[in-house]
Parts: structure tokens; C-alpha cells; sequence
């Protein structure tokens, strides 16, 4: 397992800059925001993703993920809600469409960048529409997007999230086994895991292998409220042990934009925490193998 860092905590700065202050920490990784003021697919030009690669060629730096979960730069401000609208559940086909499409260029991104996989949300569900007619809006999303995607080779992973349309871990594993693509599957956030009580042996069993890539952070109190780890009351040796058990070995991606007037701080306190629980996972992984 690997550590890497988002750029979403990086907000204050231009991605080029972010980049380069989370090579500077020690990530092996980096999840690249597909939105303002990053990487917002409509506007993002050749040259922009060219001048990316080249940092990203000279610092060592994987691309992770591109997170296209919020689009924000579709209103042409900067405001908080509606954070995840126009949705791939969208009731409106002609909005729904225009997501469709954006993902698609996020997967364009993700191809240019060397990325793995897209990771996108559900949305909330409409008001006077019921979540199995939102469902269905998303299934045909999906089903449309992941064609696209999967010509490229590229995952699509869901993040479910506490008030969204697909919110929990059962309801997540039901789609990515009702429509059974080598491409779709769970970019896992195991802090919204956290807040809905689930289990994680329950939830990271049964979701893999379709993890496609995780995000971690800390939350205190039960509160969607991402903190660094080591800050709050998740048990992150458990998480990781139980990660690895079932064979994951892809990044874990500290997702703190709750942090963006002290995303140093917040990235390499974060890091020196979690290399050192990595690191002693690491060791008792070789005396296991050692005894056996």
C-alpha cells in the first residue's frame, strides 16, 4: 500500500504548485481535483496536462486518482452548494447528459496523466422523484460512461457518502454487481465508512477486489468532518491490516480539503503518521513470512 495526497487540500495554490509541495513531503501519489481551480475538464487545455506530465515525470509522483466527484466549476463561482449537481443521477436528461460527457473527459485526463481510475458520486436524490427512479437515472449513466471508459482501460470508481443517493456499502456492492463491469467499482472513502458505523471487515470483503482506490481520513465524534489521522477515532492499523489482508495494494489517498489554509501542515503530519503505521505493517508482514 502506498500513501498519496489530493489536491483538493491544495485549493490556495495552482495545481502545478500543489503537485510540487506534495512530492516535497514524501507521497508516492497524488489524486488530481477534476474541478475549479485545478483540473476542470472543459477548460483544462493540451498544454496545461503537458506542463502536469512533465512535473510529474520529474518529481517520481503516480497519479492516484482524478477525482471528478464535485463540479463546482460548472456554476462559475466559487460556492459550496450544490457541491455534487448536475449528478450522473440528475432527473434532468439533458443535465444528466452533460455529466456523462464531463466524465468522459475525465477519463481523457486520466489517460493522458497515467491515471488508473475516474472516481465519481451518485448525487443526491431529487426531491419528487424516488431514489429507485434516481437509481435507474444512474444505472443508465453508468452504463453509458463505463462503454466509454472501458475502451480506455480506465476504472470508474463510486464513492458513497453520507447523504448521497448511494450512501452506504450495501447499496454500492448491489450496483457494481448488478452491472458486473471489470470497470466499475468503489473508490472507497473509509471515513464515511466510519461515520455510517459499518464494519470494515464487512465492507472491505465484500467490496473487494473491486477497490479500485481509497481515500482516509480521520473523524472524530461520528461527524462528517475530515480531520488529519492520528486526530480522531478511527483505528487506522485496523484499516490497514484489514486492506492488506485482502490484497490491496493500491494508494490510500489522504483527502483533507477541510485543511486549505494549512494543507503543508495537514499533508505532512498526516504522512509522517500514517508512513510509520504502513511501516510497521510492513514488518510484521516480513516476520510472518520469516515464521512461515
Amino acid at each position: 500500500m502506498k500513501l498519496s495526497f489530493s489536491t483538493n487540500g491544495f485549493v490556495r495554490y495552482p495545481v502545478l504548485e500543489a503537485v510540487e509541495r506534495i512530492a516535497s513531503i514524501g507521497y508516492e501519489g497524488v489524486e488530481l481535483l477534476a474541478d475549479t481551480p485545478h483540473l476542470y475538464a472543459d477548460s483544462v487545455t493540451t498544454s496545461d496536462l503537458e506542463g502536469l506530465k512533465r512535473i510529474l515525470d520529474r518529481t517520481g509522483l503516480k497519479v492516484a486518482n482524478i477525482n471528478a466527484n464535485t463540479v463546482t466549476g460548472y456554476y462559475g463561482r466559487e460556492f459550496w452548494e450544490p457541491l455534487f449537481e448536475p449528478s450522473l443521477a440528475h432527473p434532468d436528461e439533458s443535465l444528466r447528459r452533460w455529466r456523462v460527457n464531463y466524465t468522459k473527459k475525465c477519463v481523457d485526463m486520466a489517460q493522458t496523466l497515467n491515471a488508473p481510475c475516474v472516481s465519481v458520486t451518485s448525487g443526491r436524490s431529487a426531491p419528487r422523484f424516488s431514489p429507485e427512479e434516481s437509481l435507474d437515472f444512474l444505472r443508465g449513466s453508468l452504463r453509458t460512461l463505463l462503454e466509454y471508459a472501458g475502451d480506455k482501460s480506465i476504472q470508474i470508481g463510486i464513492e458513497y457518502e453520507p447523504g448521497l443517493l448511494v450512501e452506504r456499502y450495501g447499496e454500492l456492492a448491489a450496483i457494481v454487481e448488478e452491472i458486473d463491469s471489470t470497470y466499475l467499482g468503489a473508490n472507497l472513502d473509509l471515513g464515511h465508512s466510519h461515520v455510517l458505523g459499518e464494519d470494515p471487515e464487512t465492507v472491505i470483503s465484500g467490496l473487494s477486489p473491486n477497490i479500485f482506490h481509497t481515500h482516509v481520513e480521520d473523524i472524530r465524534g461520528g461527524k462528517h468532518y475530515h480531520l488529519i489521522p492520528g486526530t480522531g477515532d478511527i483505528d487506522f492499523t485496523r484499516l490497514f491490516r484489514v486492506l492488506h489482508r485482502h490484497g490491496y495494494a493500491g494508494f490510500a489517498t489522504v483527502e483533507l480539503y477541510t485543511y486549505p489554509h494549512q494543507p503543508d501542515a495537514a499533508a505532512r503530519q498526516s504522512f509522517n503518521y500514517l508512513q510509520e503505521i504502513l511501516s510497521e505493517l510492513k514488518d510484521e508482514v516480513t516476520m510472518v513470512n520469516s515464521l512461515g
